[in-house]
């Protein structure tokens, strides 16, 4: 990849982490002063060993010298993995069990009531769901939405190997989902098909000239596993030509001679309809990659596409031979301007419209996630674990305001859901046990605290492995 769209996407991605992590932190501080909790240090990013910026810096105390006796530390650290709020008299990440001490004084954390120490805890979650709420909303306040009815979609969507195994045709326009009409095609649609028992769908009839007549598609009882339909390629899409908008330099397509306007008509004999097709073309040359028994022979074969191509300006289309990389990619980025002209329904939202419009797209956003969550302990699931590289790849090349502020919402509602899931080290493991406390009347001891943190802390770093491994492999491959 360019190493200008690399620091790109990684600026993005810092930017978004930074603004997010800051919020959760505030979120956590501000619950904890306004129930005469002491916050010891607020920091962005850790600090492990020393630090960039803090407010105890001898040269920063001298043109502020306010900060100098000030009770809380503020400060950048140098690894951008997150960032902390350190609490007086609370066992976290950053103190033990022997840093807390036995002496309770009046604004230490463990000094408050079961409920105050609730709302400190659960504030840095409650604060990332309500900036993707803000964010959503002034989205939709700034730029509107563009929604696409799906009843315009004249030519109908695509669909996987999967999606026709299951009974989908090329050409079915999906109107229904367990008797509930669709309003629009939308990125919630492939989790809504995953989940129902009944699809209703409109498909063209051979035997009245091509007047579509709806057709009830019955889904597996066992359901379908929503990863596999978002693998590549996808479980349905909108019909997209083998129209070349970009060559990536160094790769398969423009060492083929493919050039910006080349429309590609066939791969290896077979005729080409959509980009979707190349996607299951390559797809199953993964799969005997993967085989147990793929000689050397058999790999060079399957890296190697022959694809009739009629470049722009030509009236004579060329065959050309691509040589695929170890990611099996071909290296081009297809032209949606050549999408079928669908009938696209604006909306502009006035300032008291935009919010309830925000929060119901934020809701839709969270409920959709938190489904998606039950794959997490499945093979799949594991192997879709990502890390920042995973994050920071699916901001644009380009910087976008829209965009940036969407995934930026996006990533907020993935924060507050990761942070409340009930991990010892995580905002969540932290509740579970005041919810233990407020039930029993029992309070952990500062050991047990100290063991839970540590076991948590080895649990997230384990996690962290994995994601980390998972895009090496990905990278390597």
């Amino acid at each position: 990849m360019d190493i200008n769209l690399i620091l790109i996407k990684a600026f993005q991605l810092i930017c978004c982490l930074s603004l997010l992590v800051a919020l959760h932190e505030g979120g956590h501080f501000f619950f904890a002063k306004i129930s005469g909790v002491r916050v010891e240090k607020f920091y962005l990013f850790f600090n492990p060993y020393f630090h960039l910026f803090s407010t105890r810096d001898r040269w920063f105390t001298r043109l502020f010298p306010y900060f100098k006796d000030n009770e809380t530390e503020y400060g950048i650290g140098w690894v951008p993995l997150g960032g902390y709020v350190s609490i007086a008299g609370m066992v976290d990440e950053t103190k033990s069990a022997k840093d807390v001490g036995t002496e309770v004084h009046d604004y230490d954390f463990s000094s408050k009531p079961v409920w105050k120490r609730f709302m400190i805890m659960f504030g840095g979650v409650l604060m990332n769901f309500i900036t993707a709420l803000v964010l959503y909303s002034a989205v939709m306040f700034t730029w509107g939405q563009d929604i696409v009815p799906m009843r315009n979609i004249k030519s109908g969507l695509v669909y996987s190997s999967m999606a026709k195994e299951i009974g989908f045709r090329n050409g079915d326009i999906p109107v229904r989902i367990d008797g509930k009409e669709i309003e629009s095609f939308s990125g919630a649609l492939i989790s809504d098909i995953s989940e129902a028992e009944t699809v209703t769908v409109l498909r063209r009839d051979e035997t009245t000239n091509g007047k579509r007549t709806e057709v009830d598609i019955v889904m597996p009882e066992e359901g379908v596993n929503l990863l596999e339909m978002m693998h590549t390629p996808r479980f349905l899409a909108l019909p997209v030509p083998t129209v070349v908008a970009e060559v990536a330099p160094g790769m398969a397509a423009e060492a083929a001679g493919i050039r910006s306007g080349a429309l590609i008509l066939s791969i290896d004999g077979d005729t080409l309809t959509d980009q979707s097709d190349v996607q299951m073309m390559i797809a199953a040359r993964k799969d005997i990659l993967a085989s147990e028994g793929c000689t050397a022979k058999d790999s060079a074969e399957a890296m190697t596409l022959r694809a009739v191509v009629l470049q722009k300006g030509t009236v004579s289309p060329d065959t050309v031979t691509m040589h695929l990389n170890n990611e099996m990619l071909m290296g081009v980025i297809w032209d949606t301007k050549h999408l079928e002209k669908i009938e696209t329904r604006h909306i502009d939202y006035s300032m008291a419209e935009c919010i309830p419009a925000g929060c119901a797209y934020g809701w839709e956003t969270l409920t959709n996630y938190v489904s998606s969550l039950k794959y997490l302990f499945t093979r799949e699931g594991a192997e879709s674990v990502g890390s920042f590289i995973t994050i920071g790849s699916i901001f644009p090349d380009a910087w976008d305001w829209q965009r940036f502020w969407n995934l930026t919402a996006f990533i907020s509602i993935i924060l507050a859901v990761m942070n409340i899931l009930p991990i010892p080290g995580l905002d969540g493991g932290h509740i579970v046990l005041l919810l233990y406390e407020g039930i029993t009347g029992h309070k952990p001891s500062p050991k047990a605290m100290d063991i839970i943190e540590k076991t948590g802390l080895m649990m997230l770093c384990a996690l962290m492995v994995l994601a980390m491994g998972n895009d090496i492999v990905k990278f390597i491959l």
